[in-house]
């Protein structure tokens, strides 16, 4: 199954930082020496060890994470503590020197079997080492439900949080799976919702804005 992840305007606001409304410093073309993401740590249940990678794009405009065993499920053949999965990312950034880039957006995709009455909820939260962790954007799903599902979040180039020019912090992405019974019959059927599938991994897509850091 293809790769993606995240939606929701709500995102400009919990990212907000005083800039203008059009940051003319930002960059069509990214820098053109490459860069190289390392992972320093992966944590959560929904992401054991080896269950987790992390690619980027040959044009550096994007980096991918790609998921084996991201799955949340209730009811038959599931555990009591299945209900809800995370993972968190910690992320070691390299960039080409004289620059700097923030995430200007991001794409979830997986597959999801919602039970009528049952619903499925995903969300993620972003943040740089030493800065405070965003509200985390929140997206729901409702059963009856069968297919692939894919959200997507566009941050606006004035709310845009970059990393910080001349410093290596770290890139910590979190994110989570839930899926709640409600009115369904846990003990009959199962729901579930995962960022794998059943004919291949699923990629979490995080697309990156770049600009020139100020001369010394």
């Amino acid at each position: 199954m293809p790769g993606g992840l995240f939606a929701g305007a709500a995102i400009a606001a919990l990212f907000a930082t005083p800039m203008s409304t059009f940051d003319a410093s930002v960059i069509v073309n990214p820098p053109p020496d490459k860069i190289v993401i390392e992972v320093a740590s992966v944590n959560g249940s929904g992401c054991p060890i080896n269950t987790a990678a992390v690619a980027v794009s040959p044009d550096n405009t994007a980096f991918t994470v790609t998921y084996s065993q991201y799955l949340a499920q209730v009811g038959l053949g599931s555990k009591p503590t299945d209900f809800r999965k995370n993972c968190q990312l910690n992320l070691v950034v390299h960039v080409p020197q004289g620059f700097t880039y923030a995430i200007a957006s991001a794409d979830y995709r997986g597959y999801a079997k919602l039970e009528a009455g049952a619903t499925g909820q995903q969300k993620a939260s972003y943040y740089f080492q030493g800065s405070s962790q965003t509200l985390p954007i929140v997206h729901n799903f409702k059963g009856a439900y069968e297919d692939n599902w894919q959200s997507t979040d566009r941050v606006d180039v004035a709310a845009l949080v970059w990393a910080p020019c001349g410093e290596r912090r770290n890139f910590n992405i979190n994110t989570e799976l839930r899926v709640n019974a409600g009115t369904s019959d846990p003990t009959k059927t199962n729901s579930f919702m995962a960022m794998d599938s059943t004919d291949g991994d699923i990629n979490t897509i995080y697309h990156l804005a770049w600009k020139e850091c100020p001369k010394p």
